[in-house]
C-alpha cells in the first residue's frame, strides 16, 4: 500500500482526484492540504510515498514545496497549466497531469510509478579540482543533461537534498544535488558560503551589510532583493572577498 498527499488550493479538484485513486486500492490518501502553511507540515512528516501537488497555490507555487518533499517520495504534479511542463520534468516529477484529470492519465502514471518508484539519487560530487573557466554536465532529470559554465553561475540556494542554481541569464536550474556536494565542488576561491542556505560566486558580491545582530543583507549584481547572510559564514566571506576586490 502505497501512501499519497493532495495538494491543491481547490476542495473540488481533491475530491475528483480522491474519486478516481479509490479506483487503484494500492494508493491511499494519507492527508490533504489547500494552503502553503498546511502543505508544509504534511511534507514534513515522513510516512508517505507519494505527493500529486497542484502548481498554481495561493501565496506561492507548488515549486516552492518541492524542497520539502521527503528523500523517496516521488512528485506527481496537477495544474490546469500545461506551461510548465519542463520545469517540473527538470526536477525529475515522476509526472504531469492537466486537470481535469482522466482516468486513463491517471492510470498511466501509477502504472510508471510502480515500474520506477524511486527517484534519482542525489549527484555525486564532480570531478575535482574545478576551476573558474570549467563547465560542468547537471542533469535535470528526463529533461536531460545540460552544460553550464562555472562563471555563468550566481549563487546556488538549497533546501535538503536540492540546489537551485541562479545563471547569470536569468535562469533557474532545480538539480537534485546538496549544497555540501557543491561546497566540496567548487572552486573556494570564487564561491563561498554565506548562509547555511547559499553559495555566492564572490565575483558577483556587491555589498554586504549588516541586518540584524545575527545576520547580513548580501546583495549579488543584477538582482533587485538581497539573500540573508549569516553571521557565523562573514568573517570567512569577507576574507575571501578581499583578493576578488584587489
Amino acid at each position: 500500500m502505497l501512501r499519497a498527499l493532495l495538494i491543491d488550493d481547490e476542495p473540488s479538484a481533491c475530491d475528483a482526484l480522491r474519486a478516481l485513486l479509490s479506483d487503484h486500492p494500492a494508493i491511499t490518501v494519507a492527508g490533504e492540504a489547500g494552503t502553503l502553511e498546511e502543505a508544509r507540515a504534511l511534507l514534513d512528516r515522513a510516512d508517505y510515498d507519494l505527493v500529486f501537488l497542484d502548481i498554481q497555490l495561493r501565496g506561492g507555487t507548488g515549486f516552492d514545496l518541492v524542497p520539502r518533499v521527503r528523500v523517496g517520495a516521488r512528485i506527481i504534479f496537477v495544474t490546469a497549466y500545461d506551461q510548465h511542463a519542463l520545469r517540473a520534468f527538470e526536477i525529475n516529477a515522476l509526472d504531469y497531469l492537466l486537470k481535469p484529470v482522466a482516468p486513463e492519465r491517471l492510470a498511466a502514471s501509477l502504472a510508471r510509478l510502480a515500474a520506477d518508484p524511486r527517484p534519482t539519487a542525489p549527484s555525486p560530487p564532480f570531478p575535482g579540482p574545478l576551476t573558474l573557466d570549467d563547465r560542468i554536465l547537471v542533469n535535470l532529470g528526463p529533461a536531460g543533461d545540460r552544460l553550464i559554465g562555472l562563471a555563468e553561475i550566481r549563487c546556488i540556494t538549497s533546501c535538503e537534498n536540492y540546489s537551485e542554481i541562479h545563471l547569470l541569464a536569468g535562469r533557474r536550474l532545480l538539480v537534485r544535488r546538496t549544497l555540501k556536494n557543491w561546497e566540496d565542488s567548487l572552486p573556494p576561491a570564487h564561491f563561498a558560503r554565506a548562509h547555511r542556505h547559499l553559495i555566492v560566486n564572490l565575483h558577483h558580491v556587491e555589498s554586504l551589510e549588516r541586518a540584524t545582530v545575527s545576520t547580513f543583507d548580501l546583495r549579488l549584481n543584477g538582482l533587485p532583493e538581497p539573500f540573508r547572510a549569516s553571521y557565523r559564514y562573514v568573517a570567512d566571506l569577507r576574507a575571501r572577498l578581499r583578493p576578488i576586490v584587489r
